[in-house]
């Protein structure tokens, strides 16, 4: 069976959720070998192989930490050399899609991005995205080169599939253009406590309705309840209300989750193309005409600052 190479996004060796899902998805088209960069290798390998990585090609350089992108472009190209895959997948994150074109261009191979399923084809893997604001799936396929194929976060559930795992040495050399743009500085971002927006399996995000910063505190408790994230709508980031790196929609973040629950949101189309994928859909709105309830799976007319407080008293008394 042919080899997939799967990137791995970790930190310090501890895999991220999104790295499992490929590893899922690598299984269906042929055997998984992740490409571990940085520090950490031995730590991830255990994660790795429990998820299917038949074997784990490992680099560790400052490079990938003192400078943007290229050297990792440079190390997956080397692995892409030395495996010769049927395709190469990564997730669909800033990054990653920066990494994947940059690949594809140097490989001369297509590109497909922000896939949310991928199967065995019989001219190669077969990608499915969300198209036009998410109101299509279409179904593609690279017919040029090795496919490399980005997915987005929570498009499969990670399914442990015991393989060797073994941990190879990765040789890589650097091109002149790696050291084109240095990391000169790191702030470490604040933690909430909550998990990230773009891979949490629940989302609670608030809109216009909320009507002001100090009011996203019951959209937080919600959350909290849950052990969700806090999403906010374009109109909400634009006011001041929430911060810029929590709206949800086209010119934010793409979120897939489990479930949605949207307080206070109408639904317009640039708010829908950034959820419209997710399992579950649940809106809360005042107005009975809110666009949002055309999409939900289940929708409540109602007062948001009535209807959130009592739900989330009713999550934490079921909790117990």
């Amino acid at each position: 069976m042919a080899e997939v190479l799967v990137y791995v996004d970790h930190v310090d060796g501890a895999v991220r959720k999104p790295t499992l899902e490929l590893l899922t998805l690598a299984r269906r088209i042929g055997e998984p070998v992740a490409v571990h960069l940085g520090a950490g290798a031995d730590t991830a390998a255990a994660t790795l192989a429990e998820y299917g990585a038949v074997k784990v090609l490992a680099a560790d350089a400052a490079e990938f930490a003192d400078y943007l992108v290229v050297p990792k472009v440079d190390a997956l190209e080397a692995a892409y050399n030395a495996v010769s895959p049927a395709a190469v997948l990564l997730p669909s994150s800033a990054e990653g899609k920066e990494i994947a074109a940059r690949l594809a261009v140097r490989i001369g191979s297509g590109i497909i991005t922000d896939a949310v399923d991928l199967e065995a084809g019989d001219e190669g893997p077969v990608a499915t995205q969300s198209v036009f604001a998410a109101s299509y799936s279409t179904k593609s396929r690279v017919t040029k080169g090795t496919p490399v194929i980005t997915v987005k976060p929570n498009s499969a559930a990670p399914e442990a599939a015991p393989a060797a795992g073994t941990v190879e040495q990765l040789a890589v050399s650097f091109g002149e253009k790696s050291t084109g743009t240095k990391v000169v500085s790191r702030t470490p971002r604040e933690s909430t406590g909550r998990p990230d927006l773009t891979e949490a399996a629940i989302v609670v995000s608030g809109g216009r309705g909320v009507n002001g910063a100090e009011n996203f505190a019951i959209v937080e408790a919600l959350a909290d309840s849950l052990g969700a994230a806090v999403g906010a709508s374009r109109a909400a980031v634009d006011a001041g209300w929430y911060p810029h790196t929590n709206q949800v929609g086209q010119t934010g973040k793409s979120v897939s989750p489990q479930l949605y629950i949207a307080a206070g949101i109408s639904g317009a189309i640039q708010h829908r193309a950034g959820m419209q994928t997710s399992k579950t859909i649940v809106a809360i709105n005042k107005d009975a005409e809110a666009p949002i309830f055309d999409l939900v799976d289940y929708g409540v007319v109602g007062d948001l600052f009535e209807v959130v407080p009592q739900l989330t008293d009713e999550i934490k008394t079921r909790k117990g």
